[in-house]
């Protein structure tokens, strides 16, 4: 027996029993991918639930508190800001101790905060409002990061199906958390708090129980189990020139990286810029609540339910064709939302459709290219730093839409956004010229 094969016997024989039969058995492996996406959707559709409370009812429950509108923004913010922080902590914790603490840990988390707003609403605090809507953005970075945890031991030609499953899934609880807002919020005032807090009831609620199903279920944890195949394999592999071949790989990963991380963010910068200004653009054309309902409503079904098919596309047709094709859709987004006249509900509704699927498109092909460029050794990590940077990214398009409209237009907004997003072709185009 070679030194090699008597290695690779010790660091199957050291490993805990649980693992050790998934190490040389790929039907074993499939069997826990697939209990691992039955775990991973059913805490989606939770945690989508606990998602939908913050976009709402925040901003209306701060201008109730505080009697004005000036600082009807916060809530977004300060939870932004929180779903940022709880990204990158998440993602490390995944990283030490396995998808199913860092995960468990962040749904309770926001968990916890959505309660703290229920507190803040009942007892007219401001100061501990804004606390809790910080430590609420941990659900929303949780329910984002969720995604990662079906690919850990997916095959590399089904990841993007894997991350477009857990998308779909958040669909559901994200419909059906805002359609209560009417019923929670009876549920509030007979327990003699604020009707604006009933929807925080709601999100308390469904993050602890997305948590428990994570917590309870994922077992064996996939990522742990991703990092022992790994371990094992990498020592079956090694040979004289190993050194070589793996400083290759890694100048590849990190182009690789970093072109997935130009995807989503650049998607996000735009999608949530023009988004964001919609709602205003179309009150200065007449439109009603009713109506920029309806436009929102169809823009946020673009973002997530196209996901079983983008998926499919992504993994039959490659990565940077599907980053082609988010730029590309993202550009006719912005050009119809720039040149639709402001009172015609038909232009706007398609536009704002077509700014769903080009995000859609850019953040499932963006992140199966983060999940090909990365190891399971430092997956989880490199992952919650990425997102941290997608939340920032969001939130700095945001910030920055009002100021363009401010001091031009709308249709400028639009345009600019729609020009933007023709940055991800360069970029993709660049990596391919590299490797």
């Amino acid at each position: 027996m070679s030194s090699e094969t008597s290695i690779v016997k010790e660091k199957i024989e050291g490993m805990e029993e649980s693992l050790k039969i998934y190490v040389d058995s790929p039907e074993k492996q499939r069997q826990l991918h697939k209990r691992t996406m039955i775990v991973v959707i059913a805490s989606q559709i939770f945690g989508g639930a606990g998602l939908a409370a913050g976009i709402t009812v925040g901003a209306l429950l701060a201008q109730d508190m505080l009697g004005t509108d000036g600082f009807a923004g916060v809530p977004a913010a300060m939870f932004t800001l929180g779903s940022a922080a709880a990204a990158l902590i998440v993602g490390r914790l995944s990283q030490r101790l396995g998808r199913r603490a860092g995960l468990s840990a962040g749904f309770f988390t926001g968990g916890l905060g959505a309660a703290g707003v229920v507190l803040a609403a009942v007892f007219n605090n401001i100061a501990l409002l804004f606390l809790s809507l910080l430590v609420y953005g941990a659900g929303t970075a949780t329910n984002l990061q969720a995604r990662y945890a079906g690919t850990d031991l997916a095959l590399p030609t089904g990841r993007a199906k894997a991350i477009s499953a857990a998308m779909v899934f958040t669909t559901f609880g994200a419909v059906a958390g805002p359609n209560l807002v009417t019923v929670t919020g009876w549920i509030a005032v007979s327990m003699g708090a604020p009707a604006l807090s009933g929807p925080f009831m709601l999100a308390a609620v469904a993050y602890t129980v997305a948590g428990l199903v994570l917590f309870i279920f994922l077992r064996p944890d996939p990522l742990i189990v991703a990092k022992r195949i790994a371990e094992v394999q990498r020592i079956k592999d090694s040979q004289s020139n190993t050194q070589q071949l793996h400083s290759q790989e890694a100048s590849l990963n990190k182009r690789g990286i970093l072109v997935g991380t130009s995807v989503m963010v650049l998607t996000q910068i735009v999608m949530v810029a023009i988004m964001t200004m919609t709602p205003i653009h179309m009150k200065h054309h007449g439109h009603g609540l009713g109506d920029v309902g309806i436009v929102i409503g169809i823009h946020v079904a673009a973002m997530y339910l196209p996901s079983l098919l983008t998926g499919v596309l992504v993994d039959k047709y490659g990565r940077k064709p599907m980053s082609y094709a988010s730029g590309v859709t993202l550009l006719l987004a912005g050009l119809l939302a720039a040149l639709a006249p402001g009172d015609s509900m038909g232009y706007l509704i398609l536009a704002l459709a077509l700014l769903g699927l080009g995000w859609n498109f850019g953040l499932i092909s963006g992140t199966a290219a983060i999940v090909d460029a990365t190891t399971p050794q430092i997956r989880a990590k490199t992952q919650g730093t990425v997102d941290v940077l997608i939340a920032l990214s969001g939130a700095s398009g945001g910030a920055l839409s009002g100021m363009v409209v401010a001091q031009s237009s709308y249709s400028t907004l639009a345009l600019a956004g729609g020009f933007l997003s023709l940055l991800l072709i360069p970029i993709v185009l660049w990596s391919r010229r590299e490797a």
